[in-house]
């Protein structure tokens, strides 16, 4: 079985190259920047011309956090749908070649009744703050919907929860929750500061995956040979922010007060996925929040420099 991994180095993209490698009957093909500019319709043909894969793992986007898709909204909805459109328009003369694609939980409106089901899907107006970056992904399910029923392929379309692990992005500007509470509060430690700041009330609900748990969903999907759907992939727990930053704090050892700064949004009050579908098929994730935690900041110290 040949297997196209796109966006093979960032997060998502090398959790599952590592789990891929290690099953003998797949031959893969881990895709970089280097080798093909998604951007580019005619490398992006030539890419799956010249390999020829069964199955496209889309890990390929520009992703970030609150911040960073608030202050870059142009930049977040024209790149991803640049990435999706080269991808999808590659594709329609493969009818035989199927597409696993990587959405996001921010696709879901704003007001679903929590946990979100797969069927709350445009049903509502969209969270503010990450709207350009949502809309991409949603029209990224819409043209695999399209090219499924106008030439036959076969799209399967995952909405993982918030993600993190190894490989993230630690910026303070672009980082997702996870990763930047991470690498500030490392600095705060460093620096000796007696206080932590953390944006919001704290008090909003999350729902947290370690990327290797949907990597193993990816790699379930593709052996079970489960069929075209849209699928949620989440950990079926929450936890309120300042639950989440005094576990990263226990975990880096950080001795100062934490400080939670109202005045700056907290964005959606709760949102937990339902993956009652997926959970139906066999998968489940396997790494709990604390265990991730401790993995993700080992390899924040062993790669930050």
């Amino acid at each position: 079985m040949k297997v196209l991994v796109l966006g093979s180095r960032g997060m998502v993209g090398s959790s599952v190259s590592t789990i891929l490698k290690k099953n003998k009957n797949i031959n893969l093909f881990e895709s970089t920047r280097a080798d093909t500019n998604l951007f580019s319709l005619t490398e992006t043909k030539k890419l799956i011309n010249d390999f020829k894969p069964d199955i496209i793992v889309n890990s390929a986007a520009k992703v970030g956090g609150i911040l960073a898709n608030d202050l870059q909204r142009t930049e977040f909805i024209l790149n991803n749908l640049k990435i999706n459109i080269n991808i999808i328009e590659s594709l329609i003369k493969f009818p035989e070649i199927k597409l696993i694609n990587l959405g996001s939980s921010c696709i879901y409106p704003l007001g679903a009744e929590v946990p979100i089901t797969e069927s709350s899907l445009l049903t509502g107006k969209l969270e503010p703050t990450n709207s350009p970056y949502a809309m991409a992904k949603l029209t990224a399910i819409e043209m695999g919907d399209a090219i499924s029923k106008q030439y036959g392929h076969e799209v399967i379309d995952l909405m993982p929860t918030n993600l993190y692990g190894p490989n993230d992005n630690f910026s303070e500007n672009e980082s997702h929750v996870i990763p930047g509470l991470i690498s500030r509060m490392h600095q705060a430690k460093t620096e000796n500061k007696e206080e932590f700041k953390v944006w919001g009330t704290g008090t909003p609900l999350r729902e947290f995956l370690f990327v290797d748990d949907l990597a193993k969903a990816i790699e379930f999907m593709i052996l079970e040979n489960v069929k075209p759907d849209l699928y949620n992939i989440g950990s079926n727990e929450e936890i309120t922010i300042k639950a989440l930053v005094e576990k990263i704090k226990n975990v880096i050892e950080y001795s100062g007060e934490i400080i939670f700064d109202d005045t700056k949004p907290d964005g959606n009050p709760r949102k937990l996925l339902d993956s009652t579908k997926v959970n139906a098929l066999g998968w489940k994730p396997s790494i709990g929040l604390e265990q991730g935690l401790k993995i993700t900041y080992k390899w924040f110290l062993d790669n930050k420099n």
